[in-house]
């Protein structure tokens, strides 16, 4: 079963391109578009309603670009509106949420961090997968400023390591040996967050499975693009340079109001 349409991802910003370069590492014959709502991040300080409306807005615009399914990029967008969103459009959603589950069952310490914003760990889709590992301590932690850092191209900053020492020390106070990040910003900042976490301490993010995921849904459901003239676009409604800046030169990205 082929089907040449491109898959959408959305984020609230640049972040889901940490999940988009699994996905295009997994399936580099795939076609793909990238929303980046630069303008409106972080979603993880907004409300419930906020985030469904903007999450709605920019499904519907991958949707007028024929997208053929919906990776939902953002794991404020996925915990608050995906159930919304798979009730309202007729194509299917892939949703990104901490994992907790690998992080839990691994545990030796029976005690795990995670890095999230205050929209994924105040949700209900968050708090159920929380109530399955009871036995396991789980140290949350908001990642109050640390979006907008990344957004503004600051992740090496004096300012982003001041913000996750305070986040990441009081973790390895309480025994942390898997720490969950809960954000798809995130990812970007392993490097700087392995400055400060003891060696021991195992990073669990969550873009490989959604990787896997995606391919599995094209696989059983939607078709498989079959040629490999694939070339990925990339939007955002701010400045595009950060953007550019993280996924690399080959590609270009184009400036959006939306």
């Amino acid at each position: 079963m082929h089907n040449n349409q491109p898959i959408g991802l959305f984020d609230s910003g640049i972040g889901g391109t940490s999940i988009w370069k699994a996905i295009h590492s997994l399936l580099p014959n795939e076609s793909t578009i990238y929303l980046a709502d630069s303008k409106n991040a972080p979603y993880g300080e907004k409300s419930k309603e906020a985030i469904l409306a903007l999450s709605k807005k920019n499904t519907e615009y991958l949707l007028q670009q024929g997208c053929k399914i919906i990776v939902v990029a953002c794991n404020t967008a996925t915990t608050n509106a995906i159930k919304e969103l798979r009730a309202a459009y007729d194509v299917p959603f892939i949703g990104i949420e901490p994992a907790i589950k690998p992080a839990a069952l691994s545990s030796k310490t029976q005690t795990i961090g995670i890095l999230a914003t205050k929209g994924t760990l105040s949700s209900e889709l968050f708090n159920k997968a929380v109530e399955v590992y009871q036995t396991t301590k789980i140290v949350e932690q908001i990642g109050h400023g640390l979006v907008e850092l990344i957004e503004a191209g600051e992740i090496h900053s004096s300012e982003m390591q001041v913000l996750l020492k305070r986040y990441l020390e009081p973790m390895i106070a309480a025994n942390i040996d898997y720490l969950v990040l809960g954000c798809s910003h995130y990812p970007y900042l392993i490097p700087e967050i392995k400055k400060i976490l003891p060696a021991h301490i195992q990073i669990i993010d969550s873009g490989e499975a959604v990787a896997r995921q995606t391919m599995a849904v094209l696989q059983d459901k939607v078709g498989l693009h079959d040629s490999s003239l694939a070339t990925p676009i990339f939007y955002t409604n701010t400045n595009p340079a950060v953007l550019a800046e993280l996924i690399g030169a080959n590609y270009s990205v184009n400036q959006l109001d939306f």
